[in-house]
């Protein structure tokens, strides 16, 4: 298991968009979403590599960045280290890549515990690919997901990027978890974009569902996010921006 990296600075997504958090990024992931255009150069061979504005937590080429996690007190000391000079009890967000990947993991899970027991707020952010077995970890049913379902602007085959015996069980065994879209001028004006929405959220009516405009930078955020904002109105959906893109663009650890 390998951390990318952790700081403390507001949520810029999603439902507590604004909130004090932790974050804690872990390294690797089962998808790639190269149609999100993000690119940067593979420390290893110099070429361009292209994905999510977290390619750096994706692509293995960077893994060379990653610290080795072999004891939950590793990342305990983080989060004690970032309360130091706190009077107050932020959000835990925990990130990645897909950090769904380790939830059997020993480590992970009795990490999360301990964050349970002091009465952490969690988030997980996940492409809810992976089916969490409740019954044998039943301590993810008091986390909240963020459960950002890749549509097809995203690059993935469809059958890669949708599970939805994953998203049912997510539902079905927490609360407050939410769905969260990456939408794209092109994909609202061609109208893929609501009838793919619907199909994914259609088993979860009383779920909310918050869309964001793509883009790693302000000047990308700009191309999308107008016609989404009217998107959102004709459909019912909640509008979210991406705080920290616009306050940093893709700067690491804010």
């Amino acid at each position: 298991m390998y951390l990318v990296e952790s700081f403390y600075t507001i949520q810029g997504e999603g439902k507590f968009a604004g909130f004090n958090s932790i974050f804690l990024r872990f390294g690797g992931c089962n998808l790639t979403c190269k149609g999100f255009n993000s690119q940067i150069i593979s420390p290893i061979t110099g070429e361009i590599i292209k994905g999510c504005d977290s390619i750096q937590a994706v692509n293995r080429d960077f893994k060379q960045e990653w610290v080795s996690i072999y004891d939950k007190k590793q990342l305990s000391n983080i989060v004690k280290n970032h309360l130091k000079n706190l009077s107050f009890k932020p959000h835990i967000v925990i990130t990645g890549g897909e950090p769904l990947l380790f939830y059997k993991n020993k480590i992970f899970y009795e990490f999360i515990s301990w964050l349970i027991k002091r009465n952490f707020i969690i988030t997980i952010e996940t492409n809810t690919t992976i089916e969490i077995d409740f019954k044998r970890f039943p301590i993810y049913k008091k986390i909240i997901f963020a459960m950002g379902v890749k549509l097809s602007n995203s690059g993935e085959d469809k059958k890669n990027r949708i599970k939805p015996k994953a998203i049912k069980n997510l539902i079905n065994n927490t609360k407050k978890s939410f769905f969260k879209f990456v939408l794209d001028k092109n994909l609202i004006t061609n109208q893929k974009a609501d009838k793919q929405i619907k199909k994914i959220t259609a088993q979860c009516p009383q779920t909310d569902i918050y869309c964001m405009p793509l883009g790693d930078t302000p000047q990308k955020l700009n191309l999308h996010d107008k016609i989404l904002v009217e998107f959102c109105k004709k459909n019912g959906y909640i509008y979210m921006d991406r705080l920290h893109i616009r306050l940093w663009g893709n700067k690491k650890g804010v």
